[in-house]
């Protein structure tokens, strides 16, 4: 006969929190590199102190040692961004010693970065990035520009002028492709363009159609040569010569 056990509980084995995965140490570097992984998966409106704060598992509060607010946050995601920037200047594919096509591409290059994130275009019109990509990048423009001959002010001017055509172009275009209701916002403004009466608007009237002519790329390249060709040609106020 066998004597009759008492059944007793098995009892769990306590896990060491040494042996638990430790969260990774928060950097500066690894929330912007979670918010650029946001933006890309979700748009620039989800990249939040609160939002990022729930992806690294940690309380906002945490964030702000790294990132004084959203807008020094988005200038970094900005900065991000601009290391896929092809300072090489090489337009189409094609190399040369030319300081305007290259300038050209490189600025082309910039500006079809910010094309792929309408929202962050909209959000460089303001914020301003101050990390090493956009160092290099104004470096790069300094360089290009200043072969020239034309003046260090004009040149140093003229970075911040190029700069902001581009960006503010580059909020338009993304912001048109990435809408809906633009195509049929543009046929409207083109229609009522055509429609005028010549003797009211007889400026607008005997502009068209060259008022909407063109390409966009055409556009783009006939912008930058005038930007340029401005720059280098104008003295900046209160400079000698």
């Amino acid at each position: 006969m066998f004597a009759t056990m008492s059944v007793v509980g098995v009892r769990r084995e306590p896990v060491s929190r040494r042996e638990r995965p430790a969260k990774p140490a928060l950097s500066r570097r690894g929330i912007v590199d979670t918010a650029v992984r946001i933006m890309r998966a979700e748009g620039l409106e989800k990249v939040t102190m609160r939002r990022l704060a729930q992806e690294l598992d940690t309380g906002p509060a945490s964030l702000y040692v790294y990132v004084a607010n959203t807008a020094e946050l988005h200038a970094a995601v900005l900065d991000a961004l601009l290391g896929e920037v092809d300072l090489t200047g090489q337009e189409g594919g094609k190399g040369g010693k030319d300081w305007r096509g290259q300038l050209r591409a490189v600025m082309t290059s910039y500006t079809l970065v910010l094309f792929e994130h309408p929202q962050l275009a909209r959000s460089a019109l303001v914020a301003r990035p101050s990390g090493e990509n956009y160092l290099r990048l104004v470096e790069r423009i300094l360089d290009l520009l200043s072969r020239s001959g034309a003046d260090r002010e004009q040149v140093a001017w003229g970075v911040d002028k190029l700069l902001q055509d581009a960006t503010a172009t580059a909020a338009e275009q993304a912001t048109r492709e990435h809408d809906p209701h633009s195509e049929g916002d543009w046929s409207v403004a083109v229609g009522a363009l055509h429609a005028v009466d010549e003797t009211t608007h007889p400026a607008i009237s005997a502009h068209i159609p060259h008022l909407v002519s063109g390409t966009a790329e055409d556009r783009m390249r006939w912008s930058f040569d005038v930007l340029v060709n401005g720059i280098t040609g104008t003295p900046v106020p209160g400079q000698a010569g």
